[in-house]
């Protein structure tokens, strides 16, 4: 079931603090901020992965980017390099 409001996720954040401390909170932010393991953000704060699931839908959003290669990048810098010199 997902959090419905603002107010739930803050429950559930000083909830998590109340139990565990605000540095494994923090500990816990940056696992998932750098996308570790479910399995591994669970053996270490002794939960299963779905609970690991339903804390990272609480505390956050997973975003995905898409990055161009430099190396791609200069080749169309280079190019349109080019038409500013032709025009």
């Amino acid at each position: 079931m997902p959090i419905a409001n603002n107010r739930s996720r803050e429950r559930v954040a000083r909830n998590f603090m109340k139990t565990y401390g605000r540095a494994r909170f923090r500990r816990l932010l940056e696992a998932l901020a750098q996308s570790e393991s479910g399995q591994v953000v669970a053996d270490e704060f002794g939960v299963s992965r779905e609970r690991v699931r339903q804390w990272k839908n609480t505390f956050g959003t997973v975003i995905t980017m898409y990055q161009v290669h430099p190396e791609v990048e200069r080749l169309l810098a280079e190019r349109q390099g080019k038409i500013a010199q032709a025009g």
